[in-house]
């Protein structure tokens, strides 16, 4: 009578193999960086990238105040100072 193996189930005499060690990954960042004047880095965007984002951000304001008319520039240049904060603190440290 035969035994039926599967082939997950064959045994083996030989030593388990070490597996590779993958080489470690690098981070690379979202937008290019360049050096600001001091020791933190801006994030440097295309205009059209920043108009967008601008763009967004008022809307988001203009969200949550409801829509009321008459805002919208009060929106728009608060929204431009938050982006602009922003891509000057670059890398997630606090605006200076």
């Amino acid at each position: 009578m035969a035994t039926r193996r599967t082939p997950g189930s064959a045994r083996t005499t030989e030593a388990p193999q070490p597996a590779e060690k993958a080489a470690p990954r690098r981070r690379v960042p979202a937008a290019s960086t360049a050096p600001v004047s001091g020791a933190t880095p801006a994030i440097t965007v295309s205009e059209d990238t920043r108009r967008a984002m601008i763009s967004q951000a008022a809307y988001l304001r203009a969200e949550r105040r409801g829509f009321t008319p008459g805002s919208e520039v009060e929106d728009w240049l608060a929204a431009e100072a938050e982006v602009d904060a922003l891509l000057r603190a670059g890398n997630g440290r606090p605006p200076q």
